[in-house]
This record gives structure tokens, C-alpha cells and sequence, in this order.
């Protein structure tokens, strides 16, 4: 059984965003590990950063919904994206809650060093509590510092950060390898947000891609916020396109491979028994006794690439008759042919 993320934030199927927010508002102060000392507080942050990272995005819950934590991280044999979608929580709950709270703590901006006394109660929402603090409803009030500063508030909570554009990379694959399927894995380098949320540091990652079999080039695996993180942005998302690399022997057109045989003219004419070569290094004898044109294809089922979306079954090998002329005939040859051949 996968996650059950609505379970983690206490709501039902069906809600609705405003109360996704509300509950992870709740839970995410409940449990914060500045606030919640508890040894579990750590884990339970996380969890319920990647529920709400999944619920609050229309894409990813649709999926979900559907097919279960598997079908959403590519485990599950199809989607509404087939495999051209597969999510990865990118494991720092921090950074949903700084974004989700407009980069700033909020047990800071309101209720740190109360003279002593003990900060709020963790069940408290600091944000809902001021949402109503209006500068304008200030006007007959004196002794009142830095005004400036306490409406400048307003702005940085209300100025929503954008997600920098998709960064996006060819992953060459062999043929051989669409066929059995693997796992490629990828080094890249991004910038993260130390803990102060201002600085950042250079980190490397690495990321694992499942190959399935049979995937078309083209095909695009998704890692969410994977790019450089800032303290004005929301990190980009890291793409990776599949693209075939060239094959010594064999060329792909969908699940079907093409194989090009070459012959003499002779062999077109009277017929001939040809070695083929398969993905899955096997050989098939054939024997081809009628005239064969050139250009001309025989077709092999079922030895091909895997279906994407049915990957114990395949496509054909498709054999391609290339035919060698000669380049000079001597005269008696031609004497010879112009008796035997028909006009």
C-alpha cells in the first residue's frame, strides 16, 4: 500500500484547496522541529510537506487520485501521461514551508521573545490570526514606530514567487537498452538555501532514472524543484528527454526496429537464405525464394521493442531489401540476360 496522503493531512478526498492549506497550515506549525520537540516531529514535518507538495498541485493529485502513490512516482504500468510523468518529492520540507509562508518564519515575525513568555500555541495559525491587521485602521493611533516597515509586511507576504522555467536535458539511451530497460543515473549541480534561508551553497545530487522497457524517444521523466533554489524563487523542475542513440545495426520506428538487408542482384532474382540478427542477440535463418524488389520489406512479429504501455509484448523486426546493382555489364552478359530475362 502507498502513502495515503489525505490520511497525513487529516482531510477527506475531495476537499477543497483552501482547506488543503488550512490543514497543512495547522499541522505543518504543529509539528515544526523548531517548535515540536517530539523524535518523531522531523519525520512527520516531512511527510506532511509531500502530502501537501502532491495535493496542493491540480496535476500531480489528479494523478494520484487515480493510480496511488506508484502510479504518481512511476511505479504503475500507465496514466493519464503514460510514462511521460514521474514524480519525485525533492525531500526538503523546509522549503515548502518557507514557500508556502512567503519565505519567512512566521513563529519569528510575530511571537518571538514575548518577554519571556511561552511563544503561541502550536495549534495557532499566526497568519489567520493577523489577517486582518490593516494599516489603515492605524490612522488615530500614536507612538507608532516605522510604520513603513509594518506595511512593507503586507507587501513581502503578498508577493508570490514564481517557478523558474523547466530546465530540460537529452538522456541518450541504446536500443538495447529501451529493450531490457535499467536505471541511468544523472549527476547534476544546483544551488540550496542554507539554513538561514538567505545564503546558498553549491550541492551535487544524483539522480536515478528508471528506463522502462519499450519507453519512445521523446518520452519526458519530470523531477519537481530539482533546479537552483533561492530565497526569491521556487526552484525549477529537471527534465529529461529520451533520445535514441544511434544503433550500428538496427534503427526503431515506434516499437517496430528496422533491419536493413543488403543483397546482390542475383540473390533478388533467384532467391536466397539471409542470417538475420535480432535486439536480443539471436538469428533467424530465412530463406527468400521469390523475386525480392528493392525497397521491399519482410516483417518478423514480435520481434521488436516492448509496448510502453504493455511491455510483455513487442513490435516486429522489419527487414528492408537493399539491393546491390552492378556497375558494369560486359557485352555477353547483356547478350545473356536480354535471352533469359522477360521484357
Amino acid at each position: 500500500m502507498g502513502k495515503d496522503y489525505y490520511k497525513i493531512l487529516g482531510i477527506n478526498k475531495g476537499t477543497a484547496e483552501e482547506d488543503i492549506k488550512k490543514a497543512y497550515r495547522k499541522l505543518a506549525l504543529k509539528y515544526h522541529p523548531d517548535k515540536n520537540k517530539s523524535p518523531d516531529a522531523e519525520d512527520k514535518f516531512k511527510e506532511i510537506a509531500e502530502a501537501y507538495d502532491v495535493l496542493s498541485d491540480p496535476k500531480k493529485r489528479e494523478i494520484y487520485d487515480q493510480f496511488g502513490e506508484e502510479g504518481l512516482k512511476g511505479g504503475g504500468s500507465a496514466g493519464p501521461n503514460g510514462p511521460n510523468f514521474q514524480y519525485t518529492f525533492h525531500g526538503d520540507p523546509h522549503a515548502v514551508f518557507a514557500e508556502f509562508f512567503g519565505g519567512r518564519n512566521p513563529f519569528d515575525i510575530f511571537f518571538g521573545q514575548r518577554n519571556g513568555e511561552e511563544d503561541m500555541d502550536i495549534d495557532d495559525d499566526p497568519l489567520s490570526s493577523f489577517s486582518g491587521f490593516n494599516m489603515g485602521g492605524m490612522g488615530g493611533m500614536g507612538g507608532m514606530g516605522n510604520m513603513g516597515n509594518m506595511s512593507g509586511f503586507h507587501r513581502t507576504r503578498g508577493a508570490a514567487r514564481k517557478q523558474d522555467p523547466p530546465v530540460t536535458h537529452d538522456l541518450k539511451v541504446s536500443l538495447e537498452e529501451v529493450f531490457s530497460g535499467c536505471t541511468k543515473k544523472m549527476k547534476i549541480r544546483r544551488k540550496r538555501l542554507n539554513p538561514d534561508r538567505h545564503t546558498s551553497r553549491q550541492e551535487d545530487t544524483i539522480l536515478a532514472i528508471e528506463i522502462k522497457k519499450g519507453w519512445k524517444e521523446g518520452t519526458k521523466i519530470t523531477f519537481p524543484k530539482e533546479g537552483d533554489e533561492t530565497a526569491n524563487n521556487i526552484p525549477a523542475d529537471i527534465i529529461f528527454v529520451l533520445k535514441d542513440k544511434p544503433h550500428p545495426v538496427f534503427k526503431r520506428n515506434g516499437s517496430d526496429i528496422l533491419y536493413q538487408a543488403k543483397i546482390s542482384l542475383r540473390e533478388a532474382l533467384c532467391g536466397c537464405t539471409l542470417s538475420i540478427p535480432t535486439l536480443d542477440k539471436k538469428t533467424h535463418m530465412m530463406a527468400f525464394k521469390d523475386v525480392i524488389q528493392p525497397g521491399s520489406q519482410r516483417r518478423i512479429a514480435s520481434e521488436g521493442l516492448p509496448l510502453p504501455k504493455q511491455p510483455d509484448r513487442r513490435g516486429d523486426l522489419v527487414i528492408e531489401f537493399h539491393v546491390r546493382f552492378p556497375e558494369s555489364l560486359s557485352s555477353p552478359t547483356k547478350d545473356k540476360l536480354k535471352e533469359l530475362l522477360p521484357l
